[in-house]
């Protein structure tokens, strides 16, 4: 068996450890939106007009003017995404068995989010706000046909956004917040231990180390190995946000709100789980034993840096109560995903491990929703989004099988007493068929992935608000 690799083999090898930057969320790409209970009853429209509590500062620091008193609101999100790979040609790497289809790879996932409103005077409102805008996670089994380029992808972000906002007149509110944020990810996915070997058994017989016909015999001994590659990797960076809020009258406004890009510059690790050789014959683990050598100096433990620029946001909200029972709201959003063109994970004495295309595109996400009120105690909501993807088809990887998706959503409000709210939602949401056609540059290393995502999710939150 004559094995068709370069030199390079080995680097490109190790770049199967890295393809691809993020998770599946309940945004688009890796994105959260849920940054409040009281929002995914309709489906996060008009968050940044309708101010309906503290909560409302993340998307529109303008609308802390609207509490007229102190108020801390704190929610707690569950959300199960649940992409499933189907195979329909996908094809091994070299000297590997296919692999199965990976199974539900969603987690459940748990965040949460807390704010914190207080009047300064009949002007000026500060306010806090602790979430979670990017992250949640998918995690395949070891033996599925994907398995070099994503096992666990794992993406967690803490933000912390001081806010102030300043009642400029009686129909206009400014807004303005900085954000200090904390970012930490985990990737694992296998190296074709076995293509590593098979190309370093033919490197040795082209320089007259091994004899050459002794390469097709190591590659029928050493099929199916696989090593287990883990990059960690964390930074904190700063950002800013502003809004506005125009008040045509009490029963309408409108909001603009505007986040900035944050820039991370990632600092961590790789280190390679390496596999056992007891299975080789006898006669062949010295021989095997030096070519694994080789091998593991490249796929060697060491630091890494990337640098992430997470995307810009603007967002722009209608808000109108129609009837003192019935309110309507709506809002379009833009976030500026171009920002992410590539991920390259460099090594620090300055080797490149990988650099994976993204090429993403900016994308739209339109919602509609109401409020109902039955009376002083309960409210109802609901709404509907429809939430674009950036990821282009012909750059969709199985850490980030994302695609245009479409949220219903339902949701309401029990006022135990005019101090205490407890609102709570649900939303589900869906994708069409995602088509995948992934070979990581080269399917000798990684295998062909070809087939399509059914995808859909589940996202259940509860929030508590208290007015001093």
């Amino acid at each position: 068996m004559k094995i068709n690799f370069k030199k390079t083999a080995l680097v490109i090898v190790i770049s199967g450890s890295f393809g691809g930057l993020c998770t599946q969320a309940q945004a688009a790409a890796f994105a959260l939106q849920e940054q409040s209970g009281s929002g995914l009853g309709n489906a996060f429209a008009g968050g940044a007009a309708e101010g309906a509590d503290a909560s409302s500062m993340f998307a529109n620091p303008a609308t802390l003017s609207r509490r007229k008193s102190m108020q801390v609101a704190s929610a707690m999100h569950i959300a199960t995404p649940s992409p499933m790979f189907r195979n329909e040609r996908s094809r091994p790497a070299l000297n590997q068995p296919l692999g199965n289809e990976g199974g539900d790879s969603g987690d459940v996932n748990f965040f949460g989010n807390f704010y914190v409103a207080a009047p300064i005077d009949e002007r000026w409102t500060a306010g806090l706000g602790i979430g979670t805008p990017f992250g949640l996670s998918t995690d395949y089994n070891n033996s599925w046909a994907g398995r070099y380029l994503a096992l666990r992808s794992d993406v967690k972000t803490v933000n912390v956004n001081p806010a102030i906002s300043f009642k400029a007149s009686e129909k206009l509110s400014l807004g303005v917040g900085i954000n200090w944020q904390y970012l930490h990810a985990i990737f694992t996915s296998a190296v074709n231990y076995s293509a590593a070997l098979g190309s370093a058994a033919q490197t040795a017989a082209t320089t007259g180390v091994l004899p050459t016909d002794m390469v097709s015999t190591i590659i029928g001994a050493t099929g199916g190995l696989d090593s287990i590659s883990n990059v960690k990797g964390h930074n904190r960076a700063w950002g800013w946000n502003a809004g506005l809020l125009y008040e045509f009258d009490p029963i309408t406004r409108i909001g603009l709100s505007y986040r900035s890009e944050i820039r991370h510059k990632v600092n961590g690790t790789v280190t390679f789980d390496h596999p056992s050789l007891g299975s080789i014959p006898a006669a062949l683990i010295p021989i095997v034993d030096g070519l694994a050598d080789n091998v593991n100096n490249a796929l060697y433990n060491g630091k890494i840096h990337a640098d992430i620029t997470l995307p810009q946001t603007v967002n722009l909200s209608f808000f109108r109560q129609i009837t003192p029972k019935l309110d309507l709201m709506a809002d379009i959003q833009w976030t500026g995903w171009s920002s992410i063109k590539e991920l390259t994970f460099v090594r620090n004495e300055g080797t490149i491990l990988q650099s994976t295309p993204e090429q993403f595109k900016n994308a739209w996400r339109l919602s509609v929703g109401g409020n109902y009120r039955f009376n002083e105690r309960w409210l109802m909501r609901a709404g509907v989004a429809f939430d674009q993807s950036p990821v282009r088809d012909a750059y969709r990887t199985p850490r980030l099988p994302d695609a245009d998706r479409y949220w219903i959503s339902v949701g309401g409000q029990y006022a135990i007493n005019k101090q205490t709210h407890l609102d709570f939602g649900f939303a589900y949401l869906f994708s069409k068929k995602t088509p995948i056609l992934d070979s990581g540059g080269n399917p000798q290393i990684y295998g062909t992935l070809d087939g399509h995502y059914d995808t859909f999710a589940t996202v259940a939150s509860m929030q508590f608000t208290y007015t001093f």
